[in-house]
C-alpha cells in the first residue's frame, strides 16, 4: 500500500490532482481544501500523503484502485476518523472535508451541528450522526496550526503584517524601488475563501470567485485587495 508519494504537481483539477513520479502520472482525489492549498503549485515537486481503496460498481465485477491524497498526516488521520461515521464513505468524506480540518474538528468538539451541516453533501441528521460519533475523538485535530504557506513563498504572519502596513526586516539589502506584488500564498488564498464564505457565497459560489480571480492573473498582497479585484470595486 502507498503511504506517501512525491513528484511534480502537473495538474490540478476539479476534484483530483495528477501527480508526475518519475515516467508514470498518478490520478490522486484530493479535497477542496486540500486542492485550494495546492492549485497554485502546478510545476512544483510536493508530497501527498496517500490512502487507497477500492471503487466498485453495483454489480460488484469491475473494482477501480483510487488515490486520496493530503498535504499533511494529520489532515489523512482526520479524514481516515470521518469516515468511521455511519453512511459516511471515503468519496462522500472527501467532498464533505471543504473546509480546513481544524474547523472541522473545531465544530465537532462544539457539537455545532447546525455549522456542519453546511459542509457539501452532510445534512442536518448526518451533522448530529458525526458529532454523536466523534466528539470525544477530535480534540488533537481542532487544535492543529492553520495550513503552511507553499514552499518558496511567504509565511501567513508576514502577508498578515505586509497587509497591516509591516515589513519584515531583511538583512541590509535595500528593496528595489518598484518590487512585484507578493504571490499570494496558501494561506491568504484560504482567507480569501473563508471571506466569500462568510459574506454569503455558497462553497461551489466562493470556489468559482477565488477560481477566476486566480485564473485571471492579477496580483493582490492582501486579502483586501483580493476582495477588490474580485466584487470589481470602483470606489
Amino acid at each position: 500500500m502507498i503511504t506517501k508519494m512525491t513528484g511534480i504537481l502537473t495538474r490540478v483539477l476539479d476534484d483530483e490532482a495528477r501527480l508526475q513520479v518519475g515516467p508514470f502520472e498518478y490520478q490522486v482525489l484530493v479535497s477542496e481544501a486540500v486542492r485550494r492549498q495546492i492549485q497554485l503549485r502546478v510545476g512544483q515537486e510536493i508530497t501527498l500523503h496517500i490512502t487507497e481503496y477500492l471503487e466498485g460498481n453495483s454489480g460488484g465485477n469491475r473494482f477501480v484502485p483510487r488515490r486520496i491524497g493530503f498535504t499533511t498526516e494529520a489532515e489523512l488521520e482526520f479524514f481516515e476518523l470521518f469516515c468511521t461515521v455511519e453512511k459516511i464513505g471515503a468519496k462522500k468524506a472527501l467532498k464533505a472535508m471543504a473546509r480546513p480540518v481544524k474547523e472541522i474538528a473545531d465544530a465537532i468538539s462544539r457539537q455545532d451541528s447546525r455549522w456542519l451541516s453546511t459542509l457539501p453533501g452532510i445534512g442536518a441528521a448526518t451533522a448530529e450522526q458525526i458529532v454523536t460519533t466523534l466528539k470525544r475523538k477530535v480534540a488533537r485535530f481542532a487544535l492543529l496550526n492553520p495550513p503552511e504557506a507553499s514552499g518558496g513563498q511567504e509565511s501567513a504572519e508576514e502577508t498578515r503584517g505586509k497587509a497591516n502596513g509591516k515589513r519584515k526586516p531583511d538583512s541590509g539589502a535595500a528593496a528595489p524601488a518598484s518590487a512585484e506584488p507578493v504571490v499570494a500564498n496558501g494561506q491568504l488564498i484560504e482567507d480569501v475563501y473563508q471571506a466569500l464564505m462568510s459574506l454569503g457565497h455558497n462553497p461551489l459560489e466562493a470556489r468559482s470567485r477565488l477560481d477566476n480571480l486566480l485564473a485571471s492573473g492579477k496580483p493582490f498582497k492582501n486579502l483586501q485587495d483580493a476582495l477588490t479585484l474580485i466584487y470589481g470595486n470602483k470606489g
